[in-house]
């Protein structure tokens, strides 16, 4: 495989991770916060996590970033970043009870010590 095409893969796989994980944290919060079944989206996270994927879909910093709370850019508007914000700080610490694996993997993609 080219270098290229490695690279892209690699990119394409970032995003997919970000968005899996996004996604997820926007699940802890809704249900918590909206009481909405396991997997279930309430017409507002549900429009947060379409802002999120668009937003994840332009990044041109995949290439170099982790993830979004380590980027340079902010790309979100404001009203959405403080959304996001205030899913992160709720769902955080209860991803490590739902999705254990997924979030030991993300601390240490975040602290650079997986690639």
């Amino acid at each position: 495989m080219s270098d290229q095409k490695k690279k892209s893969t690699e990119v394409m796989e970032k995003r997919l991770l970000e968005l899996k994980i996004v996604r997820h944290m926007i699940e802890i919060y809704c249900h918590g916060h909206h009481g909405t079944k396991a997997r279930e989206l309430c017409t507002d996270c549900e429009d947060l996590v379409k802002y999120a994927e668009t937003r994840v879909e332009q990044c041109p910093h995949m290439e170099e970033k982790t993830f979004c709370s380590m980027c340079k850019t902010h790309c979100y508007a404001p009203t959405y970043r403080e959304k996001i914000r205030q899913v992160m700080r709720y769902s955080g610490p209860r991803m490590l009870w739902r999705h254990p694996i997924m979030t030991i993997r993300h601390l240490l993609l975040e602290r650079g010590i997986l690639k």
